[in-house]
């Protein structure tokens, strides 16, 4: 082992000290980056550093994928760990291939690691990712947050996902690889210019003589970053100041809203939509530009599956009734993503949106102080047409409703980036 490679094995183990975890999972494709990988953390184990456990995604996108887990199987024995597969058979051929697929494989890894026992799953993005990652962004007229270099550690599920590599060149991994003698898998894919991480990797190479390399770009992407966390803060404190939680509403004081910087404004409302749709990326940038646009001439807009209403005092970001129509659960369900409904439990039951003709079925709905909007987009227990109960709009018959995202998760968002 050179000094060099001896750095780079330091410099990846050290991202997880000084309380490193038992037991360490690690995401390999048989790439030289995630083998490489592999490698270090496999022998800081063998050395008494944490456990460690492989997992390789199969998409069933390609007839080489299996042969390639089977190769990756090999190398894992080889280096006294355990190894297992995950397949994804969920292409339906609509919507985006990359991002159902991305969106995917850390659900599988998240579901694998829970198994195990795992808290921590290690996935192999280096400085050369981070620099395609920024060229793809600068191309699509990215934002500040676009720009940013990707964060250290992301939770998914009940797994957080480790970039131990983040600071080391794909060539310094390769190099580790070489210095044992072991070869790695060479992706067809990532010669095919069809694809916008293969031109960015190929830009990168023409700027390089200009000065304009991957730890550069990196090194800015970093600085940018550092720019995201100070503005997300403002936005927290602001948040704080001009918005609560009522029941599945985010409400927005109007008079303090339209004195905050544009910006700031914003992320109040990409984390109000976000919260209320329960999605984990909010709308594009355009998108939520025409909705301040809207807000200013006081007119309300639907976005993301909310509706966002503004009148002489507030505005309120409520879930729209359109996006969660077909939502259907048995009682003691989770319904949309946030909702647990309590209470004496019938044959047939099932959870489902109150809607407006159920909304007329509850006497006290007014009293609730909650719109029509919001409480007809709110959970109901039904049994086929009859209605049971709905506990957010008065009619209780002995249900409760609780929201699991509460109010804290909402501005605990802002700091999560």
């Amino acid at each position: 082992m050179t000094p060099k490679t001896s750095l780079i094995c330091d410099r990846i183990t050290g991202f997880f000290l000084p309380s490193p975890p038992k037991a360490l999972g690690v995401a390999v494709s048989g790439g030289s980056d995630s083998l490489g990988l592999l490698v270090v953390l496999a022998e800081w184990a063998a050395e008494g550093g944490p456990t460690v456990h492989a997992v390789t995604v199969d998409h069933g996108l390609r007839a080489e994928a299996a042969t390639e887990a089977q190769e990756v199987a090999r190398y894992c024995a080889e280096l006294g760990v355990t190894h297992d597969t995950l397949t994804w058979n969920g292409w339906t051929g609509e919507g985006n291939l990359q991002h159902q697929a991305r969106e995917a494989r850390y659900d599988l890894m998240s579901d694998w690691a829970t198994s195990r026992g795992i808290d921590h799953v290690a996935v192999a993005h280096t400085v050369d990712d981070q620099a395609e990652t920024f060229l793809m962004r600068l191309a699509r007229e990215s934002g500040l947050d676009g720009l940013s270099a990707m964060v250290e550690r992301k939770p998914h599920g009940g797994t957080v996902f480790c970039r131990p590599a983040l600071g080391v060149r794909r060539e310094d991994l390769r190099d580790i690889l070489r210095s044992r003698g072991m070869s790695w898998i060479e992706d067809p894919s990532n010669a095919n210019t069809d694809y916008d991480r293969v031109k960015a990797r190929e830009a990168l190479a023409e700027l390089e003589p200009l000065g304009i390399t991957s730890p550069g770009l990196a090194r800015t992407a970093t600085h940018l970053a550092e720019a995201r966390n100070t503005l997300n803060w403002y936005a927290f404190i602001a948040a704080r100041d001009v918005a609560y939680v009522q029941a599945a509403d985010i409400v927005i004081d109007l008079r303090k809203f339209r004195i905050l910087p544009d910006e700031i404004c914003r992320r109040v409302l990409l984390e109000a939509l976000k919260w209320v749709s329960g999605a984990p990326y909010g709308p594009r940038g355009k998108a939520l530009e025409l909705l301040m646009e809207s807000l200013r001439g006081g007119t309300d807009m639907t976005l993301h599956g909310c509706h966002v209403s503004v009148d002489t005092q507030e505005v309120r970001v409520t879930r729209e009734l359109k996006a969660v129509a077909g939502s259907d659960v048995p009682a003691s369900g989770v319904w949309d993503g946030r909702w647990q409904l309590e209470g004496p439990w019938q044959e047939g039951a099932r959870i489902a949106a109150l809607g407006t003709d159920g909304v007329s079925q509850c006497p006290a709905w007014r009293e609730t102080g909650l719109p029509l909007r919001s409480l007809s987009a709110s959970p109901a227990v039904w049994r086929g047409v009859e209605l049971i109960a709905a506990p957010l709009a008065g009619l209780y018959n002995g249900w409760r409703a609780e929201n699991l995202r509460g109010e804290e998760d909402f501005f605990a968002a802002f700091l999560s980036h």
